[in-house]
């Protein structure tokens, strides 16, 4: 099993930046990619950004390519997502997620963490 805690939301107004954070434990040796996803009031859940662990390859969403750089550190087993730019159409629940292999599904998730941004 994996674990993953996720922290760095709050609230921004809009063009500025926050930074969210989100470490792993357990079996973190069986973790293949992570990423950040996140859902908006009366919307369905998007996918926004992932990284390989491995090799590092990075993954956006048109939304945000541009804006939002993922990152992690190996050592802390802690991946990064930085935010810019943000507008008010950022705002949502954004969570931490984690698979196990190539063409997995989101196995593992983090509780969550609110980032609101005002116009």
């Amino acid at each position: 099993q994996v674990q993953l805690v996720e922290s760095g939301g709050g609230l921004v107004q809009a063009g500025g930046s926050l930074r969210l954070s989100c470490t792993a434990s357990g079996r973190t040796f069986s973790v293949y990619t992570m990423g950040w996803l996140r859902q908006a009031p009366g919307k369905e859940r998007e996918f926004v950004a992932a990284i390989r662990w491995s090799g590092g390859n990075t993954y956006y969403a048109d939304s945000v390519k541009g804006r939002f750089t993922i990152s992690r550190d190996n050592a802390k087993n802690t991946v990064y997502l930085q935010m810019n730019s943000l507008k008010p159409e950022d705002t949502a629940v954004y969570y931490c997620a984690a698979t196990t292999r190539p063409l997995g599904e989101y196995e593992y998730w983090g509780q969550g963490t609110q980032v609101t941004v005002s116009s």
